[in-house]
């Protein structure tokens, strides 16, 4: 490892390390613009000189662009690099715009920064500035391009990080342009990130345009909850209001980056229409009026008629204390799953990952073959997509086992397959590529216990069995959503099968919601949504009580639902969205959103993550004040602060005494959670969190059961309801900014299929159901298994009403 010296401070770095990144380690900040750690050198801006006293190139160099080596030693104050970096600044200002005043990016500007710093204030060049036309490239981002320095940023990280190319480099030498051959919507859902990248203002946050500075908003470390892999975010508040959400760096899950639906999908909590006071029948009362009712509503029916559905979206403070009060009261559930097999799959996944198996989503990009089986990562999980590009553009190998028509951003292959088949083509694959002879016990039992290629149907691809074969570090990613729970096990007995052929191999699950693991902790089979619904269906429930759950967007069966609301007494919901079912609740307790009441959430590899309180809470000014001036009324409290924290309240409705004091109440929140799942005080949650302690499960080992794959019915089409990167997940739907980008409303289905039911591209059919007809346009895919109709869970289709499986006959042209 090489020792130099900077500023007369010696250092060892790693052998390959840029002397920007030496100095950054010894807390010496040099002046950049193209430089970027995700993205690494180019040597563009020239900005980053440094002065080389002793090494193999004396002189002026940039520092993006020279290695450390050892003896070298470096100055980033000599006179003639601090000059040389004032030239560069003041060439680069003679066409840039003097609009700070103006532009969304005064702040937090590093060009702006760099002038200052260097000491640049006087414009010596005489000559016209160079302007260019602004393009509008959809809802989020702004496009400013005068205000462009030519640092490549923008287009390196569009095109070669993340793999999207319909926005990049136009132009030559002084007319370089940076934007798309035609404007329109970006088609990356991840170009919130450019706002982020862009070290001037050429590329600004659309949706958070004019609401303030950088300096004017309360900046909180935060999790994203659009999904289930916990990505870390900077949440700004001003006004009492969510403004703007940014990424924020986590070398352990999502790096530097955050997906357009993590990013922007925080628009649910600053709505006008949020619910921000109970309500009895409809009618607006007070909190402890309200809560009074519904618990001697509660207190009149025997705890085995009432139920408590809760969910996964849920901080684990609120998962914890809603079992807790169930329990303590003897109401049935919670429910925090649709059915048992939704969740048998989370149960699998969270007793599967064992300690040394488990890998986190930073630690893909390390792998050398990826087999995916069941997941559709841009669509469930957008940040495991850009993940697995990065390791993709290391050479690994990327295989998918799916029946939708999956779509990355990288090549990769395909092997289409039926969703009941998806654990037989992942055991013959293990079966090929893996040798017996290293193998004994249990390993050895199972591997033998494997299918070989059936006597007739395709055969697996070659290749796919030779490269698992050949990689080290192999990484198995299972889905959750469409897979049997026998093949989440599977997945889990594979990745031990290659640790058993001396294989550094990991395992990564998806999950349904951002604190599924957390819930399918405390969950309980026999308490499942569909079964308290029955219940309450067939007159066994009386009383209902939702905690920020609305089984109108998340539940499958509708018919079923409203039989069970129709026939109940009481229906109690806490919640924090206006929702069918906070609309139709008998009694409603407005609850907290994770930017006011802060909560613990435990992502799909089983890492403990804090989200902090981002603010107190309340109305936003803007509505306060009708978009003008706030009320001149002064009072010690805030408008529109009714709302509690969930866990609170649905501890209070099972009569327990919660402490007055907001720090106490976090504390005692903590306590609960901490108590209920394991997990850890957040006073010791590091930064990147913590992963939890795994048990040992050597016992439950190569358990997994491969059933035979069932032979498909010719009349039966598999409707596959699916996850889109917008319109789906629930939370996300309530922001405007993203409309603009959800699919519209179809159903994929093969070639083969296609032409068996005499449909083209295109063409709307509608598909009979017992519940009626519903409609929607085709989408015939090459990619997609036979036998299997893909069909969003857009919101704007009563997707409920589908089923899981039609006849072919009762699909027609409309």
């Amino acid at each position: 490892m090489p020792k130099l010296i900077i500023d007369d401070r010696e250092i060892e770095v790693a052998t390959g390390t840029k002397v920007i990144e030496a100095a950054a380690q010894l807390g010496i900040s040099i002046p950049r613009f193209c430089y970027h750690p995700a993205l690494g050198s180019v040597g563009a801006c020239r900005v980053c000189a440094v002065k080389v006293l002793e090494g193999p190139a004396k002189g002026i160099q940039m520092s993006c662009m020279l290695e450390a080596v050892d003896g070298m030693q470096v100055s980033t104050a000599d006179r003639e690099a601090v000059e040389f970096r004032r030239y560069v600044i003041e060439w680069l200002m003679m066409n840039h715009p003097h609009d700070c005043p103006v532009c969304d990016e005064g702040g937090h500007c590093l060009l702006q920064d760099m002038t200052v710093s260097g000491g640049h204030g006087l414009r010596r060049f005489p000559g016209k500035k160079r302007t260019y036309p602004d393009q509008d490239l959809g809802p989020l981002v702004q496009h400013e391009m005068n205000r462009c320095i030519h640092c490549y940023r923008c287009a390196r990280f569009y095109q070669q990080f993340c793999g999207y190319r319909d926005l990049g480099v136009l132009g030559i030498g002084n007319r370089t342009y940076f934007g798309r051959t035609a404007g329109g919507r970006l088609e990356s859902p991840f170009s919130g990130n450019l706002s982020d990248i862009c070290p001037t203002g050429v590329f600004t946050d659309k949706p958070s345009r004019f609401i303030g500075r950088r300096w004017d908003y309360q900046r909180t470390p935060t999790v994203c909850i659009h999904c289930s892999l916990g990505c870390h975010a900077v949440t700004s508040v001003r006004y009492r209001q969510v403004a703007r959400q940014e990424a924020r760096m986590s070398a352990a899950v999502n790096g530097w980056f955050l997906c357009d639906r993590g990013r922007y999908g925080f628009f649910y909590a600053s709505r006008a229409d949020r619910p921000r006071q109970a309500a009895i029948k409809g009618e607006t009362a007070g909190m402890e009026e309200a809560l009074a009712h519904a618990r001697s509503r509660l207190e009149a029916l025997a705890p085995a008629a009432v139920a408590v559905i809760g969910s996964p979206r849920s901080s684990t403070e609120v998962l914890a204390l809603t079992e807790r009060a169930a329990r303590l009261r003897g109401w049935r559930g919670p429910a925090f799953f649709a059915d048992v097999g939704a969740a048998l799959k989370v149960k699998a996944a969270v007793s599967r990952l064992e300690a040394g198996l488990a890998v986190s989503l930073g630690e893909i990009d390390q792998a050398d073959f990826i087999l995916i089986v069941g997941a559709d990562p841009i669509n469930e999980a957008p940040m495991l997509a850009l993940a697995l590009r990065q390791a993709a553009q290391k050479g690994a190998g990327v295989w998918v086992v799916d029946p939708r028509p999956v779509s990355l951003p990288f090549e990769f292959a395909h092997i289409p397959t039926a969703p009941k088949a998806l654990g037989a083509v992942l055991g013959r694959l293990l079966r090929k590529s893996i040798e017996p002879a290293g193998l004994d016990g249990p390993a050895a039992r199972f591997h033998a216990s494997l299918p070989g290629d059936p006597a007739s149907g395709p055969e697996l691809p070659a290749r796919a069995a030779e490269l698992l074969a050949a990689s080290r570090r192999p990484i198995i990613v299972c889905g959750t959503g469409i897979v049997a729970a026998e093949w989440v096990e599977l997945a889990a007995d594979a990745a031990l099968l290659l640790r058993a052929a001396q294989k550094k191999a990991g395992l990564f699950y998806v999950l349904a919601e951002a604190n599924a693991f957390a819930a399918g902790l405390l969950t309980q089979l026999d308490s499942t949504t569909d079964r308290v619904l029955k219940a309450a269906a067939e007159g066994d429930i009386q009383a209902l009580v939702l905690v920020e759950n609305d089984p109108f967007a998340t539940f499958p069966d509708r018919r079923l639902l409203e039989q069970a609301l129709a026939r109940i007494e009481l229906l109690i919901v806490l919640d924090y969205l206006d929702t069918p079912a906070s609309r139709r609740a008998h009694v409603f307790l407005p609850t907290q959103t994770l930017y006011e009441s802060g909560g613990i959430f435990i992502n799909q590899e089983g890492r403990v993550q804090y989200s902090a309180a981002a603010f107190a809470g309340g109305t936003p000014v803007r509505e306060t004040g009708g978009r003008d001036h706030p009320p001149r009324v002064y009072g010690s409290g805030l408008p529109g602060a009714a709302p509690q924290p969930a866990g609170q309240l649905v501890a209070r409705l099972a009569g327990e005494e919660i402490p007055i004091d907001i720090r106490a109440q976090r504390e005692y929140f903590s306590e609960q959670a901490s108590r209920l799942a394991g997990l850890p005080d957040t006073e010791r949650l590091p930064p990147d969190g913590l992963r939890l302690a795994l048990r040992n499960i050597s016992a439950e080992r190569f358990k997994s059961m491969l059933p035979p794959v069932p032979a498909a019915e010719s009349d039966d089409i598999e409707i596959i309801l699916t996850e889109r990167t917008f319109g789906t997940e629930e939370l996300s739907t309530y922001s405007a900014c993203l409309e603009t980008l959800e699919d519209e409303t179809f159903a994929g289905v093969s070639r083969q299929d296609a032409e068996a039911l005499g449909i083209r591209d295109g063409d709307r059919i509608a598909i009979r159901t017992e519940n009626g007809a519903v409609e929607l346009a085709a989408r015939v895919c090459d990619n997609m298994a036979a036998g299997a109709m893909m069909i969003p869970r857009l919101r704007r289709l009563p997707w409920q009403t589908l089923g899981k499986s039609i006849r072919r006959r009762d699909i027609r042209k409309a």
